[in-house]
């Protein structure tokens, strides 16, 4: 019998998060500190810094995406009492179809990205943001 090539999803591994020193865990996430900014992406602040600490595309972005849940679940903990309080009591049900349909989307995209950046890398998109950005930079400059 010979050996079965494991599934794609079962194909990747977190070993090299797992190499990770100390030091460049601490890089990854003082560039995802850059995201205080404003138009700067947490996420792609933090893919950039795993980048740079020697994580391949989709190690970078799982990374990124795995620093970002305890932000995330604190944050949502922070606003349950504002939730339950008598002010938005009509607006629960609405609340809670935002919350599922946010993390459904939230699910799938992170997903898809993961896949994306099992085989591509990041250079198209930060083509895309340095002019996005160089354009937004003119306009604010002539615009004033």
């Amino acid at each position: 019998m010979g050996l079965k090539t494991p599934a794609p999803e079962a194909a990747h591994s977190d070993t090299a998060i797992s190499r990770l020193t100390w030091k460049q865990a601490l890089g990854v996430g003082a560039a995802q500190a850059a995201a205080l900014i404003p138009g700067i992406s947490r996420s792609g602040s933090s893919m950039v810094g795993g980048l740079l600490s020697g994580l391949n595309n989709e190690n970078a972005a799982r990374f990124s995406f795995l620093l970002a849940t305890p932000i995330i679940g604190a944050a949502a903990v922070l606003k349950l009492p504002e939730l339950f309080s008598a002010e938005l009591a009509d607006e629960r049900v609405a609340f809670l179809v935002g919350a599922l349909c946010s993390g459904l989307a939230a699910w799938f995209s992170t997903r898809f990205l993961l896949r994306f950046f099992h085989t591509r890398t990041l250079k198209p998109f930060a083509l895309y943001c340095l002019a996005g950005g160089a354009v937004y930079f003119v306009l604010l400059l002539t615009t004033g």
